[in-house]
């Protein structure tokens, strides 16, 4: 806002007439301002976007839809077209935003695809499922990311979150690295869609690496997720 420094000049002795004929406004909308510098509705909005600009700083995935879910646990409501809009005039944008038009650059290369719709295996630790659901509990919302085994179709790891972020992904992958970890797990295949955390985004199918393998430790009886 320019009128703070049409109050500034007028305090070094530059006439208030002469400061806004040069910067181009009206000598009413400054006094005008002059009466009111701040209105309740721009004290708001310069909360709201001091709470988006944390959120989004702990986490650059989240665009104004998740946002305005974490400004809701918060205690902070406000509707998504503001929060939008909020986020618009601060350049709060999802880290995996797709760019429209052209000129846009291309997204990762789609590995091949080594399960082709064949979602059951032989034999343990040779292909790996894994999904994100949310559940919706009194306290807000949480996300589960389990990991299920084709074979035996029991839950080899999951990790349980309050936001859907590429750590969640990547702390059911680890934990089922521990559980089931060894030489067992070299070429197991984690199949999963290609969701909004980067974790496991990169490559929607690959092979863990072999460096993250923990020590083999014997896996939980878990019964299957039939949210996989």
């Amino acid at each position: 806002m320019i009128y703070p420094l049409v109050r500034d000049l007028a305090e070094d002795g530059i006439p208030v007439a002469v400061t806004c004929r040069v910067l181009g406004f009206s000598k009413q909308a400054y006094y005008k301002w002059r009466a009111r510098p701040v209105t309740d509705r721009d004290w708001n909005d310069a909360h709201l976007i001091n709470a988006a600009v944390d959120i989004h700083h702990d986490d650059p995935e989240f665009g104004y839809r998740f946002i305005a879910d974490e400004l809701e646990q918060q205690g902070v409501p406000a509707s998504r077209n503001r929060v939008q809009r909020l986020c618009s005039l601060q350049k709060l944008f999802s880290a995996h935003a797709r760019k429209r038009g052209a000129g846009r650059r291309p997204g990762p290369p789609v590995h091949d695809d080594l399960v082709r719709r064949r979602f059951t295996a032989e034999k343990p630790n040779s292909l790996w499922l894994t999904d994100i659901t949310e559940h919706p509990t009194a306290e807000g919302k949480l996300y589960l990311c389990a990991i299920k085994d084709a074979c035996s179709n029991r839950i080899v790891g999951y990790s349980i979150d309050a936001r859907m972020t590429a750590d969640l992904a990547v702390k059911a992958l680890k934990n089922a690295l521990a559980l089931r970890g060894g030489t067992d797990v070299l070429e197991v295949v984690v199949h999963s869609d290609r969701g909004a955390q980067d974790g496991l985004n990169r490559s929607s199918q690959h092979r863990p690496d072999s460096r993250t393998v923990a020590a083999p430790r014997t896996p939980p009886q878990v019964s299957s997720s039939r949210a996989l």
